[in-house]
């Protein structure tokens, strides 16, 4: 009995495994020791991304021939894939691989589309010689080149989207929530992940984005597949310290099994104060009874016992048909779902805000004095800015605001910030990041030039906008990641960060449709339209204003969901470890 207490006290508590299967040492395996190699591989990988994200708009003008319109929508389309493509790396981790061999497998996908792009803008896409640069644009290109640089890039969507959501969720693995200790670092680490995200991008965004602004595309897309190759080895090499839960049945199975128990009992009478409610699953290694709740009442159906279910355990012989009958704790998990997706569809909004980095502001800065004395800063670069107020923010929220909040807080002493209230904080502070751009347009408009794209307003101009959506990201990202990983059922953790990702997914499309919507209604009687090929000729103010508007709405609407919202309210952790205890 001593020796399996002492047994007890070394494992982690949270059903976590090693790589062989048997349950994690607490001393020998994850916390910051792995948590700190998945950070510094999730920089590497990030930098890899941006090194070929960051530019693409410039890429995509002056290699492949589009304007700006054409080239903004095909950036967020394409941002928008990857982020689709994370759903599919949530489904294969949550249901089949596991987060550790979907992290890996991607990376390598990741990796070979980087070479791809490498070898294809080498060898094909820059021609004439020294092309690729604002003053000279390559010629046009033939139908197999481009499908071979889409390909490319569509084969690092795949990669990168399928990896993100899991090296998310796996870091936090490293962390056993049900330890004191670890459970306060575990909160940590997704903060320190989003701040590990931004720091890679900044060298993307200044050395690598002035390599490419001066037309040695090879050089930027070469440097960004060693950083992924360095980043896949650096994964590897902490495989025997790693934590690691096992893929456990398909939860859309689960999902589905509820949603067709519920419908088949759909004409039983209920009393819903008195009801019988099978609540005596076999819990799962890690996993956590969920209490029941009031709401989505019609899926209670799914839990209650009929004299039906009674027969067919009869003739079955031990169990429940699980088409028929299943437990609170899965019915609870449905409604988890259920309760989060008006919280979630409310920042796909506020992604569409986010993707301007990538694309309209990247123009807007194009077309402003970008010289100081001989040097040249690519438009791209300005959002170091961005990384930088997250660094800052993400540092005094720590330190300083939350403590402050927590101390202010007279109705729960010692807490700060929930994630929705810091959720709503991101929201209003995207809209004041797009009432900036729109006020930084009118002033570039005023100092524009006749002859060129081009205005005398000197880019640093853009830094406040910057600024506040990095600040946003802060409150709204982190507290997202933050939010989707504790409110999510245990076998939905991936899909949980793929639900943040998807968010910036549909932002991207929005957008797109959004520019394709503004530019049609805005083109008429011979205007060039908002977002026109020279914007000196056009009003992308208005088009700022407009998401400034959108934003606002949708921040209303997300107030009354964030009030009706339910907090997830679980008992305490199954290990297979306690059944040592019992004996």
């Amino acid at each position: 009995m001593d020796q399996k207490v002492r047994q007890l006290e070394v494992c982690t508590q949270d059903g976590s495994v090693d790589r062989h299967g048997n349950p994690a040492v607490r001393a020998k395996t994850g916390k910051w020791l792995t948590a700190i190699l998945i950070l510094v591989n999730q920089g590497l990988a990030t930098l890899a991304f941006f090194g070929v994200g960051v530019n693409l708009v410039l890429f995509l003008t002056r290699v492949m021939g589009q304007d700006n319109a054409e080239a903004a929508n095909n950036v967020s389309k394409w941002t928008g894939t990857v982020y689709i493509f994370s759903l599919l790396g949530a489904f294969l981790s949550d249901s089949y691989w596991g987060r550790y061999k979907t992290c890996a497998i991607f990376q390598a996908s990741f990796v070979v589309g980087l070479v791809m792009l490498s070898l294809s803008t080498g060898a094909l896409l820059l021609e004439p010689n020294g092309c690729g640069i604002e003053e000279s644009p390559c010629k046009p290109h033939s139908t197999v080149k481009t499908v071979i640089f889409y390909l490319s890039v569509y084969l690092i969507a795949l990669g990168y989207g399928g990896y993100q959501p899991n090296i998310a969720t796996f870091g936090s693995d490293q962390f056993d929530a049900d330890d004191s200790v670890e459970g306060h670092s575990k909160i940590a680490f997704f903060s320190y992940f989003y701040l590990a995200l931004n720091l890679g991008s900044l060298f993307s965004n200044t050395v690598l984005g002035y390599f490419e602004d001066q037309g040695a595309w090879p050089l930027g897309f070469w440097a960004s597949a060693a950083s992924a190759f360095a980043g896949l080895v650096l994964f590897l090499a902490g495989t025997p310290k790693y934590r690691h839960f096992k893929p456990r049945e398909s939860p859309w199975s689960r999902f589905c099994q509820v949603l067709v128990a519920s419908t088949r009992k759909a004409k039983i009478d209920v009393n819903y104060e008195d009801m019988n409610l099978y609540d005596s699953e076999t819990q799962r290694t890690g996993d956590k009874k969920i209490l029941h709740t009031k709401g989505f009442r019609f899926l209670d159906r799914a839990a209650i016992v009929t004299p039906d279910d009674e027969a067919e355990k009869v003739e079955s012989g031990s169990t429940y048909d699980p088409w028929r009958l299943c437990s609170v704790t899965q019915v609870e998990e449905v409604k988890c779902v259920l309760r989060l997706l008006p919280i979630w569809l409310c920042t796909i909004l506020y992604s569409v805000v986010f993707t301007q980095m990538a694309s309209l502001f990247v123009v807007q800065g194009a077309a402003m004095k970008t010289n100081i004395k001989d040097f040249k800063i690519p438009a791209s670069s300005m959002s170091s800015f961005d990384i930088l107020s997250v660094a800052f923010f993400i540092f005094a929220y720590r330190r300083f605001l939350d403590p402050l909040f927590a101390r202010l807080n007279k109705r729960e002493p010692n807490k700060g910030l929930t994630e929705l209230q810091r959720m709503g904080i991101g929201l209003v502070i995207s809209i004041m990041a797009m009432i900036a751009a729109g006020i930084v347009e009118i002033y570039r408009l005023k100092h524009k030039e006749s002859v060129s794209n081009s205005s005398s307003l000197s880019i640093f101009w853009q830094v406040p906008q910057y600024m506040m959506i990095g600040a946003s990201e802060v409150f709204m990202y982190v507290g997202q990641l933050e939010f989707f990983n504790s409110q999510a059922p245990t076998g939905l953790k991936s899909f949980a960060s793929a639900l943040c990702m998807a968010s910036i997914s549909l932002g991207n499309y929005v957008s797109s449709l959004l520019v394709s919507i503004v530019m049609t209604v805005s083109r008429k009687d011979d205007l060039p339209g908002w977002i026109p090929g020279n914007l000196n000729k056009g009003h992308l103010d208005r088009f700022y204003f407009l998401l400034a508007a959108l934003t606002a709405a949708d921040f209303l609407v997300y107030l009354v969901c964030a009030k009706w919202y339910k907090y997830i309210k679980s008992e305490a952790s199954f290990c297979e470890s306690m059944s040592e205890v019992e004996v």
